[in-house]
This record gives C-alpha cells, sequence and structure tokens, in this order.
C-alpha cells in the first residue's frame, strides 16, 4: 500500500486525489479502518449529495432557460426552435434521470424551481437583450397551468411546450 497511516493517507489526499480514492478503496474492501483518513473520507461523502443537488439545480435552470428562448426570443425562433426543442428534451430527461437514482431530491427541485426560473430568465434577458420584464414575472405566468398542476410538473412533461 502506498500510504498505511492515516496521517499518510491525508497527505497523500492533498497530493494525488485519484490514488486517495483508490488507496481508500481498498482499505475500506480489507476492512483496515484503522489507516483510513476518515475526515476527508467523511467530507468526500457529504459532499457527494452538494455535488447532485448542483447538477440537479444546474439542468433545472438550462431547462427553464430553454424553455423562455423558445416561447420568447422570436427573432432567433425559426433559426434555433429545433435546437432549443432538443435542449428542452435533453434536459427533461437528465432531471428524469437524477431523480430516478434519487427521488427523495424531487422536494429539493421544487424547493429551488423558483430561483432557478428567476435565474433563467436573466440569463435569457442578457443573451437575447430583451428586458427583463418582457419575461413572465413567475413560472406560474409562463406555463399558464391547471390550479391541479404545478409548474415544475408542467415544464418536467415531455409533451408539453410553451
Amino acid at each position: 500500500m502506498v500510504a498505511d497511516s492515516p496521517q499518510a493517507q491525508k497527505q497523500l489526499y492533498e497530493t494525488d486525489y485519484h490514488l486517495w480514492v483508490v488507496e481508500t478503496v481498498k482499505k475500506l474492501q480489507n476492512r483496515e479502518f484503522e489507516t483510513i483518513d476518515w475526515e476527508n473520507l467523511i467530507d468526500e461523502v457529504s459532499d457527494l449529495s452538494r455535488r447532485e443537488k448542483k447538477k440537479l439545480k444546474s439542468l433545472l435552470r438550462n431547462l427553464w432557460e430553454h424553455l423562455l428562448k423558445f416561447k420568447y426570443w422570436q427573432n432567433e425562433w425559426e433559426r434555433n426552435q429545433s435546437h432549443w426543442k432538443g435542449e428542452i428534451r435533453n434536459f427533461r430527461k437528465q432531471i428524469r434521470d437524477e431523480l430516478e437514482d434519487s427521488p427523495s431530491l424531487k422536494n429539493y427541485l421544487h424547493d429551488i424551481s423558483a430561483q432557478c426560473y428567476e435565474d433563467a430568465k436573466a440569463i435569457v434577458s442578457d443573451k437575447s437583450e430583451l428586458p427583463l420584464d418582457h419575461f413572465p414575472e413567475n413560472a406560474m405566468s409562463l406555463c399558464d397551468c391547471p390550479k391541479d398542476i404545478a409548474p415544475l410538473e408542467q415544464v418536467l412533461d415531455e409533451n408539453w411546450l410553451p
């Protein structure tokens, strides 16, 4: 083994992350718990959830962005509609895949939806040079959903386009 003590493992974490991961997995498989760098391992495992959340947030923001472009960026619509539709489908599928792997993140998705919409609105405003007030104030207005359907549910529906 490359690093036989927790201190050596900590040093390895700082100098060669990939090797630290490989060594840590070997130590776990061999049940060599006394030589594991527990502090960094706990941090890494905790970070997995943060990474999943960041990924989901980015996907949702990109989905909102492309839905807004599709609906409101009229002078680019003819040239880009097919691309935007493809991106909308892609982001929906990626979100669906993430939620299949981690269904408990669906509540998180609901929690961040309004902020992702606001972020997307600002991004599309910058890219399109359309003023912010050109876009609906909130996602509910964009979706124009029936009262029994949340905007997020409609946005994730593969058969819906604004």
